[in-house]
């Protein structure tokens, strides 16, 4: 046998004309994620070159500008018309560029923005050994009450990882809400999800249960990644591809070209319905909807209270824009098996949520409960099916996240001898004690309960009406009593700040530096900004409101 016999058993001559096409990526596109993710990178050789005393001013000063950079980013790209007549699918396929994700990006930026000013804060707590010290622990490694940690805070050590560690969650929380394949989707989720992870065990006082928050954490998002790669997997056996697109045309049932290799299972409703079903599960679990709420009470309050409002905020929004997506760009054709699903899921998320946040006495636990019950009125606008639908959640979601944020600083203020004093009792006679901050916190309650003239009305409105004009009027009656019951617990801790005695050893308020002012003077502003004169943002929502396909 020759050789050239033998050497074409194993190889066969090439077809010249099909050649390996070189990917094709809009940098400019994709500007704010790959600026996030660039200075995350900066924050990581930081940490490796630059001395331990000047980290922490360096990791501020990349994060802050890193963070304005890319929401510059987002302006121009909204201003260029890539929101509108521009919008089109990116990076081969994977990233959609429209008004939707644009908005979210802009909002999770500026949320992430004003949070890290809470991360930065370093004058809250005494100083310890003539150091100033922040929230974070002074050594991640060292083993809580030891030697090591004793040794870590006599030393002055700060952990600052956990400004990269913010940039990198911030990077995975841009590209969430504009995935445009399952892959990317997934990708992103465990992106924002890890980082998040690290950052809950790392609180300075109180480091065990921030420790157990952590691993509940954990074994929360190893449920809903679990979840949402098993419906990713029975959806790609369904459709024979990850992109939206793809799945969208096999739901419609206008397929050009089936591959036959994928013509026995592709349209198989079985895998289908569970597919979808698993991912906007894993998807729910990040929003925080009951049931899959399960541990999200005792993450918020564990970790550190800065951390807190952060994945509160910034995690909701990412989340919600993701289900949008996936809801509206995917299995529009699947609505009347969707909807049911989520109209029980919403009723009990508002009501739920609301009748639980009764019974509790600790503040975190409280705007847990209270995050639960906004993430069922958020709901009631994503069964909308319309585009009003759309642009109301993304108005809802940009108010809420920055009166978040604004309430979990207002309750780093708050200390007694043992750091933060998160319990209610403890809250009795503030509004003696310290009037104004006080009166910030009501303003925030004020906003969550959805009082007019607050941007919480405005938001929980904007929701109903386009429920209401979606044809789910009996939603709205429900969301507008759970609304009163929550309510109900919002005016109490008011009445308990202003109408109380102050105990005589209760909690001081601390003074803090202008960072956190910032961060609660941000959000007073934008609350009473979105509830006074919403229209330009409610405008500005309704442009965003459509998606590319």
């Amino acid at each position: 046998m020759s050789g050239a016999a033998v050497h074409s058993l194993w190889t066969t001559a090439a077809d010249p004309i099909s050649k390996i096409e070189a990917p094709k990526i809009e940098y400019g596109q994709l500007s704010p994620t790959l600026i996030v993710v660039g200075a995350a990178i900066v924050g990581m050789l930081v940490e490796a070159f630059v001395p331990r005393r000047s980290r922490y001013y360096a990791q501020v000063f990349v994060s802050v500008v890193a963070l304005a950079a890319a929401f510059a980013a987002v302006v121009a790209l909204a201003v260029d018309g890539y929101g509108t007549t521009k919008a089109h699918i990116a990076a081969m396929g994977a990233i959609s560029v429209d008004g939707p994700s644009l908005f979210l990006q802009g909002t999770i930026l500026l949320a992430s923005l004003v949070a890290l000013f809470t991360f930065a804060e370093r004058r809250l707590d005494p100083a310890a050994h003539g150091n100033r010290v922040d929230s974070f622990a002074a050594q991640a490694a060292a083993v809580p009450g030891g030697e090591s940690e004793k040794a870590a805070v006599k030393a002055g050590f700060t952990t600052t990882e956990v400004f990269p560690l913010l940039l990198f969650a911030v990077a995975g929380m841009l590209v969430f809400p504009s995935a445009n394949d399952l892959l990317t989707l997934f990708v992103a989720l465990e992106v924002f999800s890890l980082p998040l992870y690290l950052l809950c065990a790392l609180a300075r006082r109180k480091r065990l249960m921030s420790q157990e928050a952590a691993v509940k954490y954990f074994l929360l998002g190893a449920f809903a990644s679990a979840f949402t790669l098993f419906g990713i997997a029975l959806l790609y056996g369904y459709a024979g591809s990850v992109s939206y697109a793809r799945i969208a045309q096999v739901v419609d049932g206008n397929v050009p070209n089936v591959d036959p290799a994928l013509a026995n299972t592709m349209g198989n409703d079985a895998l289908l319905l569970i597919g979808a079903a698993m991912v906007v599960m894993g998807l729910l679990f990040k929003v925080g909807a009951i049931p899959f709420h399960m541990w999200t009470p005792d993450v918020y309050q564990g970790a550190p209270t800065p951390v807190t409002g952060f994945m509160a905020a910034a995690t909701k929004v990412a989340a919600f824009g993701a289900l949008l997506r996936l809801l509206y760009v995917v299995l529009p054709g699947m609505r009347w098996d969707w909807r049911p699903v989520m109209w029980a899921v919403a009723i009990v998320t508002m009501l739920g949520g609301a009748i639980v946040a009764i019974t509790q006495t600790d503040i975190k636990r409280l705007l847990a409960y209270s995050s639960i019950a906004h993430a069922g009125f958020i709901l009631a606008g994503v069964i909308a099916t319309s585009k009003d639908g759309v642009s109301s959640v993304l108005f809802y979601l940009a108010a809420y996240s920055f009166v978040t944020i604004g309430a979990f600083a207002v309750v780093t203020l708050v200390r007694d001898a043992g750091g933060e004093a998160t319990h209610l009792s403890k809250w009795a006679g503030l509004g003696r004690r310290s009037p104004l901050v006080a009166a910030v916190f009501a303003v925030f309650l004020l906003a969550f309960a959805g009082i007019p003239l607050t941007s919480g009305f405005a938001g929980k409105f904007a929701v109903f009406k386009a429920a209401a004009e979606g044809g789910a009027v009996p939603l709205v009656v429900i969301g507008v009593i759970s609304s009163a019951v929550a309510a109900f617990f919002y005016i109490r801790v008011i009445v308990l700040m202003f109408f109380s005695e102050p105990h005589p050893e209760g909690p001081t308020v601390a003074v803090p530096s202008p960072l956190t002012m910032t961060a609660i003077g941000v959000g007073v502003a934008v609350t009473v900004v979105l509830g006074v004169a919403p229209q330009y943002f409610l405008d500005l929502a309704n442009q965003a409101g459509v998606f590319v396909r």
